[in-house]
């Protein structure tokens, strides 16, 4: 069982508290962390970028000169890859480079990335400040008291838009509510904070998750 530092919502020190077994298992498969942020990356691309072959350049339907007898080589068209304003030889053409994982992979995946951050003790637990309106400066506050360096990912319970407009401006912060996290998300962090009373939500979906799993596994 892993264990993570608790920060109260002033930013002062409790004790440690138990990450829950149904998230945080300590597996941790590389090959399906790496197979995963493979595709996160693929679905990223738009898949636009084309260019033309020597057949859809416009103009060069006539030989820019004969066959033999001038002293130079032979050339066909002034639309072949080799002059300027030519064609491109394999050029890209648009098409989707959209890859699928299955949800068993992308769960394993997840579990994956955070268990490798809880064991490098990059896990911290927070209770975190309620806030009227967004300011930035309560947050820096707190991940001051905390000692984050480097990027943060900040993993709230459900949508928390003051949280959220709070740490938009700053370069090395991301927040998004617990569950919604993608594997690169976790491992682009230097440490992943998690809002406390989310852990009790996100044990509750797994659970269920894992109960959905094995009754399709056993009707199979």
């Amino acid at each position: 069982m892993y264990k993570a530092r608790y920060y109260k919502a002033d930013g002062k020190k409790g004790k440690a508290r138990a990450l829950p077994d149904a998230v945080f298992d300590g597996v941790v498969n590389e090959s399906v962390m790496h197979q995963v942020v493979k595709a996160y990356l693929n679905n990223q691309r738009q898949g636009t970028s084309a260019a033309k072959t020597r057949s859809e350049v416009r103009g060069g339907s006539r030989k820019p000169w004969r066959q033999k007898g001038t002293g130079r080589a032979r050339q066909g068209t002034i639309r072949a890859v080799q002059w300027e304003g030519g064609g491109r030889a394999f050029p890209p053409i648009p098409h989707s480079w959209r890859t699928r994982v299955p949800k068993k992979v992308r769960s394993l995946a997840r579990r994956s990335a955070l268990n490798d951050r809880a064991e490098s003790d990059r896990v911290v637990l927070v209770d975190l400040p309620s806030m009227d309106a967004p300011k930035t400066r309560d947050l820096l506050g707190l991940m001051g008291a905390i000692e984050l360096e480097g990027k943060t990912l900040i993993l709230t319970n459900g949508q928390n838009q003051n949280i959220y407009l709070s740490a938009r401006n700053l370069e090395q912060v991301e927040v998004m509510p617990f569950g919604e996290e993608s594997v690169y998300d976790v491992l682009w962090a230097n440490t992943v904070v998690i809002e406390r009373s989310a852990l009790d939500v996100g044990k509750e979906t797994e659970k269920k998750a894992a109960d959905a799993d094995t009754e399709e596994d056993s009707d199979a």
